[in-house]
């Protein structure tokens, strides 16, 4: 019995669309010939008939899948820059022992603890070493609790803009996260992989634990 050659239909997988159609109007047109030239006593065997009939099919499904999944990929990385673009001027909450300043001069900041402690406190230390500000916090159950200095000395007057480091007291904690102000927002020339730029540095979007 005559076979078809189905390298004319599945040779082209990696072919555009409109390729992919018209093999498949090839297909018809040989499986037709086909069938009306056949041997009566001996008929084409169904199940190969199908197998054909299937790879042509399939062929034609995966290219249109990697085109689908193309233009989903490429609208997906626009709306990643485009949220991300949104956020320059509000403050996110990462995870990092350094503190900067909101517009306001303000240090805010969560610290996660493993487990109850007394006398909690958090030191604010300079590039120097030298203890800033001390936020008593007394006693403090397990998980997450926040902080908050307003960056004022006893006078009243702003300490400045510099960032300082959270040093945790009286109990050794999970983790240590900061709010940071969003300065800018940097991305390559495909839009993707966008970088969030903050006085503490350059942050990708899903390390943003909270956003205000």
């Amino acid at each position: 019995m005559t076979t078809i050659d189905t390298s004319l239909t599945t040779g082209g997988t990696a072919s555009t669309l409109k390729q992919q159609q018209l093999g498949q109007m090839d297909f018809l047109k040989l499986l037709t010939a086909q069938l009306q030239t056949q041997d009566p006593f001996e008929p084409m065997d169904n199940s190969q008939m199908v197998a054909q009939m299937a790879t042509i099919t399939n062929a034609s499904g995966v290219a249109e899948m990697n085109q689908t999944l193309s233009s989903i990929k490429d609208q997906l990385a626009g709306n990643r820059l485009g949220d991300a673009a949104s956020w320059i001027g509000r403050s996110m909450l990462v995870k990092s022992n350094i503190a900067a300043p909101d517009a306001s001069g303000q240090y805010i900041g969560q610290i996660t603890l493993p487990e109850a402690a007394e006398n909690v406190s958090i030191e604010l230390v300079d590039g120097s070493g030298g203890v800033v500000h001390t936020i008593e916090m007394g006693a403090r159950g397990k998980g997450d609790t926040s902080f908050y200095w307003d960056g004022k000395d006893a006078d009243g007057n702003q300490i400045g803009t510099q960032p300082l480091q959270v040093r945790v007291k009286g109990v050794t904690p999970t983790s240590v996260a900061t709010w940071t102000p969003i300065a800018a927002v940097q991305s390559p020339g495909d839009g993707t992989n966008a970088k969030l730029i903050t006085p503490l540095g350059s942050y990708s979007p899903t390390d943003a634990l909270r956003l205000a």
